[in-house]
């Protein structure tokens, strides 16, 4: 597959924390000034007729596995070996949604939401910068940004070294291993939030180096903007809110599975299983 053929993803999801933000740190986009809502992706333009009628096919038969399967199962749709003309009609046809993510390891996945909610594009990168996978998938969120957060993170970590001027950093420290270790999936998210705690900078910074930011980042941005970072302990993460000056608002650890402002909802699953149908009723029309 050529890379020239995709299209880029539009957002960074970076990891934040004390230190994190030097000379080199990279630039935002600007930051949405409220709640972003539901866009039909523009009809394809200049495509031959052929392209047009044969993603037209295959959408509508994706979307039929879907809806048959839930948000709850696993429709896929392999977009890697269908001939580059019809997978560019599809690449237009889907636009882009509120969630972006990536991993750094055990492997580099790229994830992107549609304007679908709960239909996502899910492609791995090798080394030389070639796609060895390119899927369109359904579910809350693409099982690949779980599985590296697993494979990456520990099952335990010890207690740092305390230094001076720490106050809460102990006790929030024993909470969040005592909570990792007995979270169980499905389980509801045990939340920290850490604006309204009294923590000092070193409670802080020592919070930053013993959880550290790890190897899935994603950036939610359906009210505001959340990045999600996970961390070196299984099932815990950063959870960060910023205003449209890019000001940390809220600040916590959830120790969950995936934390709810990444995950797409059923009845927004619902509703995209709706549009996506209307639209390709469009596409039709347009063949």
């Amino acid at each position: 597959m050529n890379p020239s053929t995709m299209r880029p993803f539009p957002i960074s999801v970076v990891a934040m924390g004390p230190g994190s933000q030097g000379d080199e740190a990279p630039e935002y986009l600007p930051m949405p000034q409220g709640m972003v809502t539901f866009s039909a992706p523009r009809l394809p333009e200049n495509v031959s007729p052929a392209a047009l009628a044969a993603a037209t096919r295959l959408l509508g038969d994706f979307v039929d596995a879907a809806e048959a399967a839930g948000l709850g199962g696993d429709a896929s749709l392999d977009l890697l070996s269908i001939d580059p003309a019809v997978r560019d009609v599809i690449n237009q046809s889907l636009g882009f949604g509120e969630v972006s993510a990536f991993t750094t390891a055990p492997a580099h996945w790229r994830v992107q939401e549609t304007a679908f909610a709960g239909f996502w594009r899910v492609l791995r990168v090798v080394d030389d910068g070639r796609f060895v996978a390119d899927s369109l998938s359904t579910g809350a969120i693409p099982a690949c940004l779980i599985d590296a957060m697993r494979s990456t993170a520990s099952a335990e970590l010890p207690a740092p070294d305390y230094p001076v001027g720490t106050m809460n950093a102990p006790a929030l420290i024993e909470e969040i291993r005592m909570q990792a270790a007995s979270y169980q999936p499905g389980q509801a998210a045990h939340v920290i939030n850490l604006t309204l705690l009294p923590v000092s900078d070193a409670d802080l910074d020592t919070l930053y180096g013993w959880l550290g930011h790890r190897e899935v980042s994603i950036l939610s941005r359906g009210y505001g903007n959340c990045r999600i970072t996970s961390t070196r302990l299984h099932n815990v993460w950063w959870v960060q809110y910023f205003n449209s000056m890019d000001t940390l608002i809220l600040n916590a650890i959830e120790v969950v599975e995936m934390p709810d402002a990444a995950l797409a909802a059923d009845e927004d699953f619902v509703d995209s299983v709706e549009r996506l149908r209307e639209y390709l009723d469009t596409m039709a029309e347009a063949d």
